[in-house]
């Protein structure tokens, strides 16, 4: 992925969010999904790879993660109720491995990995920038003690 995602509206995010979840989805079944043309569906994830939003598909097989990538979770606090909204804006971003509601403090919980600390940081300034989120905390995980899989 490209350092800068700009141009990205909320179809752009629902799409990357859906091909997150099935990356092998037909062109019409994510057009049926998401209320649009099939043609909008290929013009907008052509546009999202040239763009390198998407910088590709791949298939995951063991642990996600490399050895040497920067993971760490940051937690979100919603203004308002725009809890979903701020879910499919927050799943479009590929750098985030799971996405988790709560209750408590905070109103959502990011896992995030990267691969460097410089496009960490860009992630944060990004994800901070969403019209709708109140505050966030972060904490990197500096190393596992026990990995589920």
């Amino acid at each position: 992925m490209t350092n800068s995602t700009p141009g990205l509206d909320d179809l752009d995010y629902r799409l990357i969010a859906l091909l997150r979840t099935d990356g092998r989805m037909p062109v019409a079944k994510l057009a049926a999904q998401l209320n649009v043309s099939r043609a909008t569906v290929t013009a907008r994830m052509e546009r999202l790879q040239r763009s390198g939003a998407i910088a590709g598909y791949t298939v995951v097989v063991q642990a996600q993660g490399r050895a040497d990538a920067v993971r760490a979770v940051t937690m979100v606090e919603v203004d308002g109720k725009n809890s979903e909204q701020i879910i499919r804006r927050l799943a479009g971003f590929p750098e985030i491995r799971g996405l988790y509601t709560t209750n408590g403090r905070w109103d959502v919980v990011a896992e995030i990995e990267t691969p460097t600390l410089r496009e960490f940081d860009e992630l944060l300034r990004k994800v901070r920038q969403i019209d709708g989120i109140a505050n966030t905390e972060t904490s990197i995980l500096l190393g596992a003690r026990k990995e589920l899989g």
